[in-house]
């Protein structure tokens, strides 16, 4: 009984050339296909922007395509586990395997370890190319596909609260006093939380206290009256650290970035459970590609002439796909938290290596 994990060299090489070529072409596949859906419905709001053209639609696309390879290079492993170990028992290569003494898990080492690195990879892109585009995606989606200001923060959208009032923003620059808010909204309202006057503004500087709106348009609502000031001091109660730990968006920020923001998060007495779970998930994430190939592993075996090996093969898909319901649905329990960050993160991925341990033990071993 050969007692080795791996089986021969030159075997390795090829279940693992087979397999890498595989996981390229479907993600390849499945990126084009989804980004030029997504292209479609994007495309409309980005040309509303006057000026915007061509460039400006390469321009997404550079930014989106890392989004999609980063969420779809699991779903890519689990396809192409199916296929290469489909193929590899259509042909016989597998009883072949099996008749020279290798075991189940012999056989799927070269995925696995292959897997291994694809997951490595998948971490090192994330962290660094997938927070980037992310960051400058939602800066300029934030500005509704127009210029983006310079030096602009990946914060967007912002929506603060001063007391009864509210002061909201496209996005921001700069950094500690010398933070600009661009495309602000301030309201103000009374004791029963009703608004009675409205300013809106292209910039707003810090003014120590409160934000100094740039010629802002006034509209005073038991008036109807609309008038434009040279200038107005607002919400004293909002500071730059404030709005810094208001918004904290872990997929724009790298692990080291993130681990930062939940400090400062914590520091105020904030809570954290969202930012944590996201944590965990950026390790957890990439590392469900290693668990492809023992889940999908029941395509790999059983006569492919019994008729069976299509059943197998969706087998060995819906396993894939269930865990990705799971993990997604652990991960929104984990952001309100109805589970603890650490079992959001990990409990999914544990609990379906043990049903693709014991599926494979169960039926192979």
């Amino acid at each position: 009984m050969n007692l080795e994990f791996f089986p021969s060299r030159m075997l390795t090489l090829y279940l693992s050339r087979l397999f890498v070529t595989r996981i390229f072409a479907v993600l390849v596949m499945l990126v084009l296909v989804l980004q030029v859906l997504d292209l479609l419905g994007e495309s409309g709001d980005i040309l509303a922007y006057k000026g915007n053209g061509q460039m400006q639609l390469l321009y997404y696309v550079s930014l989106r395509v890392p989004q999609l390879v980063a969420r779809f290079l699991p779903y890519s492993v689990l396809l192409a586990t199916i296929i290469t170990l489909a193929t590899l028992n259509q042909n016989s290569e597998v009883i072949s395997m099996k008749a020279a003494g290798l075991s189940a898990h012999q056989v799927l080492a070269p995925l696995i370890l292959t897997a291994l690195f694809v997951s490595v990879f998948s971490f090192a892109f994330n962290e660094r190319v997938v927070t980037r585009a992310s960051s400058a995606l939602e800066a300029w989606q934030a500005v509704n596909y127009g210029p983006v200001p310079k030096d602009a923060s990946p914060k967007a959208n912002l929506y603060l609260a001063d007391g009864n009032d509210l002061l909201l923003a496209q996005a921001l620059s700069g950094q500690g006093r010398s933070m600009t808010l661009h495309g602000v909204t301030y309201y103000r309202r009374d004791s029963n939380d009703m608004i009675v006057e409205e300013m809106r503004a292209d910039t707003a500087t810090y003014a120590a206290p409160g934000w100094r709106l740039n010629r802002p348009v006034k509209f005073d609502v038991p008036s109807t009256t609309t008038s434009t000031l040279a200038g107005a001091t607002v919400a004293p109660g909002i500071t730059p650290a404030k709005i810094y730990i208001s918004k904290v968006d872990a997929d724009s920020q790298d692990i080291v970035e993130l681990s930062s923001s939940i400090r400062a998060v914590n520091e105020a007495g904030r809570r954290t459970t969202d930012l944590d779970a996201a944590w965990w998930h950026k390790l957890s994430g990439p590392l469900s590609s290693a668990l492809m190939p023992l889940l999908g592993a029941i395509a790999a075996f059983g006569l492919a002439r019994s008729g069976a090996l299509l059943i197998r093969a969706v087998i060995g898909m819906a396993l894939g796909f269930a865990y990705f319901v799971f993990d997604n649905a652990a991960l929104a329990m984990g952001n309100f938290g109805g589970y603890p960050p650490l079992i959001a993160a990990w409990a999914p991925f544990l609990l379906f290596a043990l049903i693709g341990e014991t599926v494979l033990i169960r039926t192979e071993e």
